[in-house]
């Protein structure tokens, strides 16, 4: 459980201490919204995502930015993002790797002891999914 006072608590911006969870508050000065500024970036398939930032200073907003459709890395150079190769940064699925450890043989004996031992507890029927 975490603490009301904890500073762990979320909030969005344009808050106030005090104000809720709401982003209008009652203090006057503070009634007009933040500036914002829409972001692009590319990926290498070339997916535009537009996150929107707080207005800041260009050196503060990031360079890349994961794409939303695919999850490759964005840059902000629609260029850049296409010469770089989506997979470069070694990311391999779990499929890939068991491929590394197994050989195709290996797949068909496991996948066959699989089976069997569905047919032992009666799963599977007898006549289904066997080998000819």
């Amino acid at each position: 459980m975490v603490h009301p006072s904890s500073g762990f608590r979320g909030t969005r911006a344009g808050v106030t201490a005090g104000s809720g969870s709401s982003l209008q508050s009652t203090d006057s000065s503070s009634s007009r919204p933040l500036p914002r500024i829409r972001v692009s970036y590319w990926c290498a398939k070339g997916h535009e995502t537009q996150p929107v930032f707080l207005k800041m200073p260009e050196d503060q907003i990031p360079r890349m930015w994961d794409c939303r459709r695919c999850g490759a890395a964005a840059s902000r150079d629609g260029r850049a993002a296409a010469a770089d190769d989506p997979f470069d940064d070694g990311y391999k699925s779990h499929l890939e790797y068991v491929k590394e450890r197994r050989s195709g043989q290996d797949a068909e004996a496991v996948l066959a002891g699989a089976l069997e031992k569905l047919r032992a507890r009666g799963v599977l029927p007898d006549q289904l999914l066997r080998d000819p």
